[in-house]
């Protein structure tokens, strides 16, 4: 567990930096940083794919 925390941590930094940086959009970051937690998946990756889910069950219901 403490080394898929630090994957997560590392990947949200890269995040933040790659946003800093200019290199990427907002949204291009935030998918970056949902993917390392669900890739990672931490204890906050139930929560995120939950919230996932529920946004594509509402754009399939739309």
């Amino acid at each position: 567990m403490l080394i898929t925390a630090s994957l997560a941590g590392l990947l949200g930094l890269a995040a933040i930096t790659l946003l800093y940086l200019k290199r990427v959009s907002f949204g291009a970051a935030l998918v970056l940083w949902v993917g390392g937690f669900t890739a990672a998946s931490t204890g906050l990756a139930g929560p995120v794919n939950d919230l996932l889910g529920a946004l594509l069950s509402a754009v399939n219901h739309n």
